[in-house]
């Protein structure tokens, strides 16, 4: 390993996207070091958010009711405290990345144009270039980033391993263009994204296996709420990895779901296309199941006006030959959102001391068991700041010592996305939870390329399996009913997880 890198006491925050680049905005003037594995705005989930940001600016709307949209998305599971502190934050969250740079889109008039997607009561969704509105938000952010003295960027270092030391952190092992490296530091963020690149279909980069779930569970940080992964109901269905996604707002702005006969078969489902993601998801499914082909039909409702409307759609079905104006776009659902993650309170501080986290790698309470659509840029714009305000009140005290440690291998997770994909889909059952359960443990114990992205989607996993119910995006076909005295969240580390996991391979051998 090579010597420590010159930290000087400064906050390192792991992930480039939305959420750590605003962390580090909003402490200036106080350095800071980025982490991002990838070169900055590449592979940052944030660019990838067609849908926009959810925010209670219109006429007529207002927080509470979009925390009303946001309680009955996440089905029993939100907290409602920390749901209202973010979602009242909305407004002024959308000024200050107006205020950064972000171009959204705007009437003639200069108001806001807002769109509307499933399970929201009113239009309420804020849009930028169309369906572009997480690339043009973090372009914003990258930008004011660079133009910043206190900021210090580093491309092509991916984060390995935190050292603890006393019961907090004491570091970060890492590696970069030349080699292993250690960054000496007692106040860690983690910002990394989700874990949609554990599963065969996907709609994040591949890079996004929950790089920042496995360190801060490794550290022996609590996480929470790990069964509930979002699959959104509109993936193209192209072939590609992963899969491009087509946009909630298309359906928000009238595009029906259609199979190979031409039938509607949402038309008898309550809110229909735009039912919450989780219904939508299900209903897709088991009609593939059936043996039908599923398409999203925006002819009628778009037409001609559909590429400029949402040019990255048009483009994303231009490569895969298709003509939205013209024809159905064949869709399938996939791996989109964790709503689980780690454990944070309301300032974002996880279990273990000097460790933050922010953005889909945090849990809040803001989405329970089925995120409200779009709320997830709003979250990582709003608690971001709140992280940076607790780091800045933070003194960053002297390095403490700690035991060098192995640079972990370079993680793969491909060994893994059969397996969870297989056992903890739309879908789940005993049988295949139990199956993924004990052939994801002896990776995750393991010390190979798998072991870090088995240790995420053996916690998936197994928490699914004990939650013997089905509430939101976790959905049980040999327990499909809700259960009242399960309507709380659950958090467990990887140690707890690693014995559960034990007892149920042993119950099943």
């Amino acid at each position: 390993m090579s010597a420590p890198f010159d930290v000087q006491g400064r906050a390192v925050i792991v992930g480039g996207g939305l959420a750590g680049l605003t962390v580090a905005l909003r402490l200036a003037p106080e350095p800071c070091i980025v982490l991002s594995k990838a070169p900055f705005g590449v592979e940052a989930s944030s660019a990838w958010a067609q849908g926009g940001i959810a925010a209670a600016v219109g006429e007529g709307d207002d927080p509470e009711q979009h925390l009303a949209d946001t309680l009955h998305a996440g089905d029993g599971l939100c907290d409602p405290a920390v749901a209202r502190r973010i979602l009242s934050a909305g407004p002024a969250a959308i000024d200050d990345l107006a205020r950064l740079g972000a171009r959204f889109d705007r009437r003639p008039d200069g108001a806001l144009r807002l769109g509307r997607e499933a399970a929201h009561g009113r239009h309420r969704i804020v849009h930028a270039m169309g369906d572009g509105t997480g690339r043009e938000v973090l372009r914003a952010a990258l930008a004011a980033a660079r133009a910043t003295p206190s900021v210090a960027l580093l491309s092509g270092v991916e984060a390995r391993r935190i050292l603890v030391a006393d019961g907090r952190v004491a570091g970060l092992v890492a590696a970069g263009p030349d080699g292993a490296m250690l960054l000496p530091t007692r106040r860690l963020v983690i910002a990394t994204g989700g874990v949609a690149g554990l599963y065969r279909h996907g709609t994040s980069p591949l890079g996004a296996w929950g790089s920042g779930l496995a360190l801060a569970a490794r550290a022996g940080a609590r996480l929470r709420d790990m069964e509930f992964v979002q699959f959104h109901p509109t993936a193209l269905d192209c072939g590609r990895d992963p899969l491009p996604l087509v946009s909630e707002a298309v359906r928000g702005d009238g595009a029906v779901l259609v199979d190979e006969a031409g039938a509607r078969f949402m038309a008898g489902v309550p809110g229909r296309e735009l039912a919450p993601r989780d219904v939508v998801a299900r209903a897709l499914w088991r009609h593939a199941a059936a043996g039908h082909r599923v398409f999203l039909d925006a002819r009628a409702a778009i037409g001609g006006g559909f590429a400029a409307r949402f040019p990255s759609v048009t483009a994303l079905c231009a490569a895969a030959g298709i003509d939205p104006a013209r024809e159905p776009i064949p869709v399938r659902p996939a791996a989109h959102y964790g709503m689980g993650g780690i454990a944070v309170d309301a300032a974002g501080r996880s279990s273990v001391e000097g460790l933050w986290a922010c953005g889909e790698a945090a849990s809040t309470g803001l989405h329970g068991a089925n995120r409200l659509a779009s709320n997830s840029l709003l979250e990582a714009a709003v608690c971001a700041g709140w992280v940076a305000e607790d780091l800045a009140g933070t003194p960053a005290g002297r390095p403490l010592r700690f035991e060098p440690a192995p640079v972990p291998a370079r993680p793969d997770p491909a060994p893994v996305r059969g397996l969870v994909s297989a056992g903890a889909g739309v879908l789940r059952d005993r049988a295949g939870l139990a199956a993924a359960v004990a052939a994801l443990l002896p990776l995750a114990e393991g010390a190979g390329p798998a072991a870090d992205p088995a240790a995420v989607g053996l916690m998936i996993a197994t928490a699914a399996l004990e939650r013997r119910e089905s509430r939101g995006a976790h959905h049980r076909t040999d327990a499909p009913e809700a259960d009242p005295a399960a309507a709380r969240s659950r958090s467990a580390t990887l140690a707890e997880t690693f014995a559960s996991a034990r007892a149920h391979t042993f119950e099943d051998a």
